[in-house]
């Protein structure tokens, strides 16, 4: 794909203008001609699209002096979205949206007050194991280490997840999102989550997947995510 160059006054470039798409790989921008598929996606995928609707609806339905808030509260708030410099922030707008659909996903959809950024723990999953395959339904076992002095339950582990077949490499689009059944305690645990109909959502019934995980935590408190982790493993069933 075409290399985009860099010229003033835009440094770098992401998402879609007119008919091209810009995406990052390896921290080179690229960019392509704009796909424009004629399947209108997926239930779950019509469904996001709908709680986005609403997200825009509430914040347009905002007073101007709590926009104003917002815009206080997203100062000096990092992009979750590449190029990861340290120089692109957000508006309060996308702080907005980033909460509600962050609540929507914990199953508490509604129109959040504008509350400040507060950073995420450090933590850790180091490993995935299988727990269990019954009725169609896989459940997963993250391997989670988070700090010992966390608030015990606050954040969620939320996973986009994609089985293939051995060997098999990562496709986003063929991720689904999943979360998991309970707030991450202190320290060292296993966070469960389960997959129903792991076979079907794939179409592949097979005994030993390559999994690729891009996992990410939900505040449930404030509503907002982090920026999203990659791992990928093999499970045996």
């Amino acid at each position: 794909m075409p290399r985009y160059i860099p010229s003033i006054p835009f440094e770098d470039c992401y998402g879609s203008v007119g008919e091209k798409t810009y995406y990052h790989r390896n921290g080179v921008c690229y960019y392509k001609k704009r796909s424009r598929p004629a399947f209108p996606g997926t239930m779950l995928q019509m469904e996001h699209q709908t709680v986005h609707l609403r997200a825009i609806a509430a914040w347009q339905g905002l007073d101007p002096s709590v926009q104003k808030e917002w815009n206080s509260c997203a100062v000096g708030v990092q992009s979750h979205r590449p190029p990861f410099d340290g120089k692109s922030g957000i508006s309060g707008y996308n702080l907005f949206v980033s909460a509600y659909h962050g609540f929507a996903r914990l199953g508490s959809e509604h129109t959040p007050s504008p509350t400040p950024w507060e950073e995420f723990p450090v933590y850790v999953v180091d490993r995935v194991d299988k727990l269990a395959s019954v009725d169609g339904t896989l459940r997963l076992g993250f391997h989670v280490l988070m700090p010992e002095d966390v608030e015990a339950g606050r954040y969620w582990l939320y996973s986009r997840i994609q089985l293939a077949k051995p060997g098999g490499g990562v496709r986003p689009g063929l991720m689904r999102s999943y979360l998991a059944t309970a707030g991450c305690p202190a320290g060292e645990s296993v966070v469960e989550i389960d997959v129903p109909n792991y076979a079907g959502a794939w179409d592949l019934d097979l005994q030993t997947y390559k999994a690729h995980f891009r996992y990410r935590l939900i505040d449930s408190k404030l509503g907002y995510r982090n920026n999203y982790m990659v791992l990928s493993t093999d499970l045996i069933l």
